[in-house]
């Protein structure tokens, strides 16, 4: 140090954390004036609000059940949402592939507007015929299921009682698909919000009449009948402003090719098909391996995990619509621009929540904690061994949360049939893995493979849906050359 006392290192580094401080505010200020990122965060947030009562609704109902009863809780809804699922054409993608870009410009044509009306017509009627069916499959089943999954066939009935939500779920996919593409997700969160507040005061009833499993149940099904009827009722009232009064007259002469509209319906049925058995049947394969109790830790496990990842799941619904109008425009710039963003707000998260639940998951989630003489404990000592399979599956889950827009991108491309190839081999391997590991090496060992499934397959969309995008920039750089 001279005599005027001035250090020069520490004057460099000075000048160093105001650079970066000025270069943060540029960001920020940037990224604050970006309309489209904006108008992202704005409908995340509107969905964000509902999902945070139906995490704590989770936790309240693990402790009331305790693990084995979570358990069968979980096998009984993740079979019959299976089931559902089965029967599915994910008539949302569907709806918001075709009827975004029919309405991607402010003055769309009477004519875009009448082709938007003929699909929207032609998604619900399908969806309701497969609704139907696919209850009278699910009726054929729940003996089976509860034999082999839950190991009580006496509790078939519960199967079909919670299987009614399907009926009322008869054209929910195609709703809500009209709801993204018209930008309301505010009417959705508020649905969300109130359907979440029913449920949780019935299994507070539940709960205080100690009516224990089945009261839960239904609990659930009136939830999952709200959450069902809600969005169709939000979509019948929008539709007539957004397409005309006589919307439901549009001709199905109007509908796309039926060979390509059939072709993008069966991809995604198949890619919906492909995630029940790889992502969406975690509960069962361990109930069907082993016993509820251990459903109950896998259970616990994946409730932890979508808490810590719930404010990111709001981004897909609410992304997916931009990138659909992006792509249709051609405005790749752009759509580079909202996926590197919207990336990094969600990898910031994923990082933090992974760090935290890695140093203090134990002591917050699983032990007891007081605050202001107050003793608190979210879930009860009994869950404790979900903690691993939690850390284990947030890799995987980590994975799919930062890069969430891997399979709208390659939807919003028209290379539906790419995301199906890569869907399928990941999922074979992940199946043979757990028939053959799975059963000797313990309930674990399906949290390693659900998590190394989310990577190889996740990462194999980015890849391809990216090069897609740049081969698109390098035609326009050419054509305008």
């Amino acid at each position: 140090m001279g005599e005027s006392g001035f250090n020069p290192v520490s004057g460099r580094a000075a000048k160093a954390v105001r650079r970066l401080a000025d270069q943060g505010l540029v960001i920020a200020r940037t990224w604050a004036q970006d309309l489209l990122l904006r108008r992202v965060v704005r409908n995340s947030t509107y969905l964000f609000i509902s999902n945070v009562i139906s995490a704590v609704l989770s936790i309240v109902t693990a402790n009331l059940l305790g693990v084995a009863g979570f358990g069968v809780l979980g096998i009984v809804t993740s079979f019959v949402a299976n089931v559902n699922r089965l029967f599915s054409f994910r008539m949302g993608d569907v709806v918001v592939r075709y009827v975004g870009a029919y309405l991607a410009s402010a003055d769309a044509a009477d004519e875009q507007k009448q082709r938007a009306a003929a699909l929207i017509k032609a998604a619900g009627l399908l969806e309701t015929v497969t609704s139907l069916a696919a209850f009278v499959v699910l009726v054929l089943l729940a003996p089976l299921g509860a034999r082999l999954i839950v190991k009580d066939e006496a509790m078939a009935w519960m199967f079909v009682l919670y299987g009614l939500s399907i009926l009322a779920n008869f054209a929910t996919e195609t709703a809500t698909g009209v709801l993204q593409v018209t930008n309301h997700f505010r009417s959705q969160a508020v649905l969300n919000v109130v359907q979440s507040v029913v449920a949780a005061l019935l299994i507070v009833w539940a709960s205080v009449t100690q009516a224990g499993l089945l009261g839960v149940l239904w609990a659930y099904l009136i939830g999952k009948i709200l959450l069902g009827l809600g969005p169709i009722v939000l979509a019948l009232r929008v539709l007539p402003k957004t397409l005309g009064k006589d919307w439901l007259r549009a001709p199905f002469a109007l509908l796309p090719p039926l060979r390509e509209l059939a072709g993008f319906a069966i991809s995604t049925n198949l890619s919906g098909t492909i995630n029940v058995v790889a992502r969406d049947s975690e509960v069962l394969w361990v109930g069907f391996f082993f016993s509820p109790l251990e459903a109950g830790y896998f259970k616990t496990a994946l409730a932890v995990v979508n808490l810590a990842i719930m404010p990111i799941n709001p981004f897909i619904g609410a992304t997916y619509p931009e990138i659909t109008r992006s792509v249709a425009e051609r405005q790749f710039a752009r759509l580079r621009r909202l996926l590197r963003r919207v990336s990094l707000i969600a990898g910031a998260w994923t990082a933090m929540v992974m760090m935290g639940l890695a140093l203090l998951g134990r002591a917050v989630l699983f032990e007891p904690w007081q605050v202001a003489g107050h003793t608190f404990q979210v879930y009860e000592s009994a869950f404790l061994p979900a903690l691993g399979l939690t850390l284990i599956l947030l890799v995987g889950f980590g994975t799919a949360n930062t890069l969430f827009w891997n399979r709208p991108l390659l939807l919003a491309q028209n290379k539906a049939g790419v995301a199906l190839r890569v869907a399928f081999y990941s999922m074979m391997g992940k199946v043979l893995l757990t028939v053959w590991l799975v059963p000797v090496c313990g309930y674990q060992m399906e949290a390693v493979l659900m998590a190394a499934y989310f990577v190889l397959s996740v990462g194999a969309m980015v890849w391809l849906g990216l090069r897609e995008v740049k081969r698109g920039e390098k035609l326009q750089q050419e054509a305008a050359g």
